[in-house]
């Protein structure tokens, strides 16, 4: 399975997923696949859209000095990455929120600032078919949430503040017209 990734001005990455109900042989070997072309890229998470597809599935390998507190504490350790996550579901749990610059994959060069919430509860199934409910924090809780907008269609601009998009705004054109490009000469 050849995965390439798919870049802002591309039509599938503002599709909302469809839910997978078992997993099968294809599931599985997506995941895998993801999972290399996360590393290649040399990522931190991906979702399905940011391959071309569609499927409510993301992966996520959160390097452990990334889900440390100030004092070197793990805030995730009972997580085994690389997590893959299939039909996420996010909520805020708790009111505690943190700004932090963030990237995407599919927007190269582009950083911005974003508020996401600290704590989330996160309920996702596993490629072994069990329903997984569990209370997520730090960096791995702002990555997961990052994942879970691409699977809903939302992208990581769509919460940069307006005079962010006003400063990208040029970036944002040039990397949208490209896209659209490429897509139109390869249709």
């Amino acid at each position: 399975m050849n995965l390439t990734l798919h870049m802002f001005g591309d039509p599938v990455l503002r599709t909302e997923s469809r839910k997978i109900e078992t997993v099968t042989p294809e599931i599985r070997s997506l995941a895998e696949h993801m999972i290399r072309k996360m590393h290649a890229e040399s990522g931190i998470g991906l979702a399905a859209q940011q391959v071309g597809r569609t499927e409510s599935i993301c992966v996520v390998d959160l390097p452990a000095e990334m889900d440390q507190d100030e004092e070197g504490t793990p805030l995730n350790a009972d997580f085994e990455m690389p997590m893959v996550l299939l039909n996420p579901v996010v909520e805020p749990a708790g009111d505690d929120e943190w700004t932090r610059e963030e990237g995407c994959l599919s927007f190269p060069d582009i950083n911005a600032k974003i508020t996401r919430s600290w704590t989330i509860r996160l309920h996702y199934m596993t490629l072994d078919g069990d329903q997984i409910d569990r209370e997520v924090h730090g960096m791995l809780a702002r990555v997961i949430q990052h994942e879970v907008d691409h699977l809903n269609g939302v992208l990581f601009i769509d919460h940069m503040s307006h005079v962010k998009k006003i400063a990208l705004k040029g970036r944002l054109k040039r990397l949208r017209q490209e896209t659209q490009d490429r897509l139109a000469a390869t249709a």
